[in-house]
């Protein structure tokens, strides 16, 4: 089962940020998309996976994209930013996930997924900026923290979970007393992620207490977001719907305004 021992391992071993990672997301934060783009063009694995992910059917494009110039221009500072974080996150994620059953794909198509829509959402509630737009990448984070702590023991744990029907969220939390928000943040650190991200994110549980208001407001969309995408029938297939507890009594006051958002979303492409 997953020991102390084993969590202070796993963060000692999450990778730091690869160098042109950084420097490109460098060159974002200050505004200068054609450094960006000339500093990715170095890392051919950052490279394909920019080319790889813009021209996924969830974005939209018509037509292929494969000039970095360009498609940094068209995402412009903040999205861009949110996509390197997202790559950051398949530098972590598992080749074979031993838990849930994902693949790459599926998984790549979830950060798209939640990228999209939180997007709209943070324009509906006028919150866009950088910050709070790469937030979402984050949120995956959790999944990949839980297929790797639980993967190696999941007879044992599914043997818990039939007796007492606890999420993985709530078991981790009583073996360790970390959850994995708490692990969320250790990786923001990691990777010099600014603490409004890893605030957000943390309070996406549902469960934290005393939380600034204009966060509580981003922390409520969020957690409706995740719980949303997940019960959709690929990732219900995968088993990630229940590795976190839905907290209704946290979200039920914007429950009908996120559908509004996420059904014209769904309407409109």
């Amino acid at each position: 089962m997953v020991t102390q021992e084993r969590i202070l391992l796993y963060i000692q071993n999450i990778p730091p940020a690869p160098t042109v990672v950084k420097q490109t997301l460098d060159y974002v934060r200050i505004g200068d998309l054609t450094k960006a783009a000339k500093c990715a063009e170095e890392d051919p694995a950052l490279r394909l996976y920019l080319r790889t992910l813009v021209n996924r059917p969830i974005y939209g494009f018509r037509n292929e994209i494969s000039d970095l110039p360009q498609i940094f221009s068209i995402l412009g500072i903040s999205t861009a930013q949110q996509i390197l974080y997202n790559y950051l996150l398949t530098l972590l994620a598992p080749k074979e996930w031993a838990l849930f059953n994902l693949s790459s794909q599926a998984f790549y198509d979830l950060q798209a997924s939640l990228s999209r829509k939180w997007a709209k959402i943070l324009t509906h509630l006028n919150l866009l900026n950088p910050d709070t737009e790469s937030a979402i990448t984050l949120l995956p984070a959790s999944i990949i923290v839980c297929d790797t702590l639980f993967g190696e023991c999941k007879n044992e744990v599914e043997q818990l979970r039939s007796v007492k029907a606890l999420d993985y969220n709530t078991i981790l939390f009583r073996l360790s007393k970390r959850s994995l928000f708490d692990m969320c943040t250790e990786i923001a650190k990691k990777w010099e992620l600014s603490e409004a991200i890893s605030r957000i994110v943390h309070a996406s549980s549902g469960l934290d207490q005393n939380i600034d208001p204009k966060d509580k407001i981003l922390a409520q969309w969020m957690h409706l977001l995740l719980f949303y995408e997940l019960s959709q029938s690929t990732y219900v297939s995968a088993g990630l719907n229940e590795f976190i507890e839905f907290q209704i009594e946290f979200v039920q006051d914007i429950y009908e305004s996120f559908m509004q958002v996420v059904e014209y979303d769904e309407t409109n492409g």
